[in-house]
């Protein structure tokens, strides 16, 4: 029996099959949506987690409390200064304290100015240590930046293709740093970070003679000696900087974060964006379900003689309730299908333009069988319950007036 209802329900749906696929266009977006967005989202998770795993357990940072957007330090209450550094290095449970410097700066190439970002790579070797292990640093081109190597910089890859300057610079061209001359002695590998990709590295002492200021912080990244006990070390660095600054418990006007903090607040924003974007995908279904179930309005009526035959011939009305519910479940079915189809396709462009844009590896989409079955399943749940009131409407037509029709 089920097995001619469902003949009958296929033959019907491809007869109708432009007015098929126009009902089935808001489960087709909705799904291509569900599915497209949580592969890339899952995604970027990971490659944000195994960013955080590049950077070490073992890592604290210090920046200063501040308002507004810029990079660190650029809009704090009151910045970081190497004093705040050297208290942090002689606090307990740190092996190792640096300071490091981000700021904005005209540079200048080819007779172009354009405005880039300039980071600090301190002179200490322990220090450096820090941060090339951090940022897994490593010459793609030319050599690394040494302790001693004064007005010379290093540039992200960045620097080979953007088209800022009329021409690229490369190892041996000459940039003016705010004004002072500096040496391109190497192209260093790309991050995982785009923005890191962008910027250029300078040693600390040069980097102060050339934008004019010294004893200035814009974050301390600091090693702990033991991961075991990174609580504690944190409690005894917020203890000497809330001395240091003169500052009470409560009133910091700095803040000090682990890794897994920073993972957790990431963790928890990302779930509130996910969250609005299924909820959009969610109304697209709604759409599609409210199509599925004007186009069933739409069969009831126009199939009301054929419906009556049915009846006449022996058909039961639960025979035709099933009948409708299969074909708006079957609606809802394909659109799903269809949905999965387009999202796994506009995850792999995106993917496509994520590597060709960010580099290999920033944006790459992960597939969990789980969501497709359970946006496959969804989908249909949409479809059938979209049909159940137009099936029924449909058993309950009398077979003598639907005859009349």
């Amino acid at each position: 029996m089920i097995d001619d209802l469902l003949g009958l329900t296929l033959r019907t749906l491809r007869r109708r099959g432009l007015r098929s696929v126009l009902t089935m266009l808001g489960i087709f977006m909705g799904i291509a949506a569900v599915v497209s967005l949580i592969s890339l989202g899952e995604g970027l998770r990971s490659g944000v987690v195994d960013q955080f795993a590049q950077i070490g357990s073992d890592r604290i940072t210090i920046s200063a409390s501040g308002s507004g957007f810029g990079p660190p330090g650029s809009t704090s209450v009151e910045k970081l200064t190497e004093d705040d550094v050297d208290a942090i290095r002689d606090t307990r449970g740190i092996k190792v304290a640096t300071s490091r410097l981000i700021r904005t700066t005209p540079v200048e190439f080819n007779d172009i100015q354009n405005f880039e970002f300039i980071v600090s790579m301190p002179e200490n070797t322990e220090e450096r240590n820090l941060v090339v292990q951090s940022l897994n640093l490593e010459a793609e081109e030319g050599r690394m930046l040494r302790s001693n190597d004064g007005f010379k910089i290093m540039l992200g890859p960045e620097f080979k293709t953007k088209d800022v300057y009329g021409k690229n610079p490369r190892v041996g061209s000459k940039l003016s740093i705010n004004g002072k001359d500096a040496d391109v002695i190497g192209f260093f590998n790309k991050q995982s970070n785009p923005q890191f990709n962008n910027m250029i590295i300078m040693n600390q002492e040069a980097m102060e003679d050339a934008l004019g200021f010294e004893n200035q912080a814009d974050l301390i990244v600091a090693q702990v000696i033991s991961v075991n006990d990174i609580e504690r070390t944190v409690e005894n660095v917020e203890k000497v900087m809330r001395k240091q600054r003169d500052v009470e418990r409560g009133k910091e006007d700095f803040t000090v974060e682990t890794p897994e903090q920073l993972l957790e607040s990431f963790n928890t924003i990302f779930g509130i964006i996910q969250s609005i974007v299924v909820g959009i995908a969610g109304i697209s279904l709604l759409v599609g379900g409210v199509g599925i179930a004007n186009t069933m309005f739409t069969s009831v009526y126009e199939r009301r003689r054929e419906i009556g035959i049915m009846k006449a011939v022996g058909a039961r009305n639960n025979s035709i309730l099933t009948l409708f519910v299969l074909e708006s479940g079957l609606l809802g079915f394909f659109g799903g299908v269809v949905g999965i189809i387009l999202g796994i396709f506009f995850t792999k462009v995106v993917e496509l333009l994520g590597a060709q844009l960010f580099g290999d590896g920033v944006l790459v989409a992960q597939f969990q069988l789980p969501v497709i079955l359970g946006a496959l399943a969804f989908s249909t749940f949409v479809g059938i319950l979209s049909g159940v009131i137009p099936a029924k409407q449909a058993a309950s037509i009398p077979p003598v007036e639907a005859l009349r029709k």
